[in-house]
């Protein structure tokens, strides 16, 4: 038998951390969605979900009255609305236990006390946002719900665990923040520049950096290696493989999708990796690799490269459309302060560890990086030639 699906448009607040727990404990299955969302990118939302029912700050309603609607799987509690690179929706199937055990290894690997709180302030619409109530759930303790991130407020909160992505955690830095103060710091959403963690940590910062997705509760890999029953292979191609109790069951309405995404029990990501003394290094997206004059660049890499210099305080690497090339290996930096990089220095600074093909042959120059609603830098926008 099936159980009802709730699609909870609601803030982060009591209500929705109600709507989730019930749902861990075998009441309606729900998929938080934003609030915020403009009416017609919502009602595509729902008309891909097919809830039964929508909560929002009115009360609940049911959806489409008189429809039919798919059943949701007994065993599903949570659905998590995700786009990809595509912008098509889908809906990746989560089970209570699946969820449960990820926040219990969560909780493990950074030695959380039995009284320790989170404090909430990415989106809970979000896998990230979605763990942060779930550990605390587990923990038996109250999270601090923000209703956004802010630089001050999470600066203040003494003791507390909080999950952040690589830009607030750089805000939190500027803001001057003493980051002891803080509980730890789960950091995932994106990939961290070595700078960016050693001075977070040489300001007292207990940072843990992450790796997973929705698929797989949230960050199932922690600096590197999985949390306990979690295991990690390479493929074909390095190609990074996810195994474990932590595994999405599916995505909803979309058998198509979870055959290709599933191989028995591993999950294929599309994320390129290597293991370097028995430990995850997350390279880049399959499809960042970059294809110039024939020769195939990894994108993630050659920032990993570029974040190295001084002056540059954040950067993302991109494939830009060129006639000759066919893509034309372009860097987007924030500059660290009035000096701003010049593209020979960074061009030289690549390829003292990559090919020459590798190093960026374009450097645009940008105020900040721009994010996504999960904080993940928006790529669409970025290939973007500079206007």
């Amino acid at each position: 038998m099936g159980r009802p699906l709730h699609a909870v448009v609601l803030p982060p607040g009591p209500r929705l951390l109600r709507a989730l727990a019930d749902a861990l404990d075998g009441g309606p299955a729900v998929c938080p969605l934003p609030p915020g969302l403009p009416a017609p990118a919502l009602r595509a939302l729902l008309d891909a979900l097919s809830p039964d029912a929508v909560e929002t700050a009115d009360g609940l309603a049911p959806h489409s009255p008189g429809g039919s609607h798919a059943p949701v799987d007994a065993g599903t509690a949570v659905l998590i609305a995700t786009s990809g690179s595509t912008g098509a929706p889908k809906f990746v199937e989560l089970s209570a236990a699946a969820l449960r055990h990820s926040a219990a290894g969560t909780l493990a690997r950074i030695g959380a006390g039995p009284r320790d709180r989170w404090l909430c302030c990415v989106p809970t619409s979000h896998i990230s946002g979605v763990q942060v109530l779930v550990r605390s759930l587990v923990a038996g303790t109250d999270p601090v719900l923000a209703p956004r991130f802010d630089a001050a407020a999470v600066a203040r909160a003494d003791g507390l665990h909080v999950s952040l992505v690589p830009t607030q955690l750089r805000r939190l830095l500027d803001a001057g923040a003493d980051l002891s103060r803080l509980g730890a710091i789960v950091l995932g959403g994106a990939a961290a520049a070595p700078g960016l963690l050693a001075e977070a940590r040489g300001r007292g910062a207990r940072v843990f950096t992450t790796y997973g997705m929705s698929e797989t509760c949230g960050g199932c890999v922690y600096d590197g290696t999985p949390l306990p029953g979690m295991r990690v292979a390479l493929g074909d191609g390095g190609r990074i493989r996810l195994s474990g109790p932590s595994l999405f069951t599916g995505y909803r309405l979309r058998p198509d999708l979870t055959a290709e995404a599933r191989d028995g029990g591993w999950f294929v990501t599309q994320d390129l990796g290597a293991m370097e003394d028995g430990r995850l290094r997350v390279r880049g997206r399959v499809d960042d690799v970059i294809n110039t004059g024939g020769e195939k660049v990894v994108a993630g890499e050659v920032a990993a490269a570029l974040s190295r210099h001084p002056a540059v305080r954040d950067v993302v690497v991109v494939g830009r459309p060129d006639p000759e090339w066919g893509e034309r290996v372009t860097a987007v930096v924030v500059p660290a302060g009035s000096a701003a990089p010049e593209l020979p220095d960074l061009r030289a600074l690549v390829r003292e560890t990559m090919p020459a093909y590798a190093a960026p042959r374009e450097l645009e120059l940008v105020e900040a990086i721009p994010l996504l609603a999960s904080g993940k830098p928006d790529r669409a926008r970025l290939r973007s030639a500079a206007p």
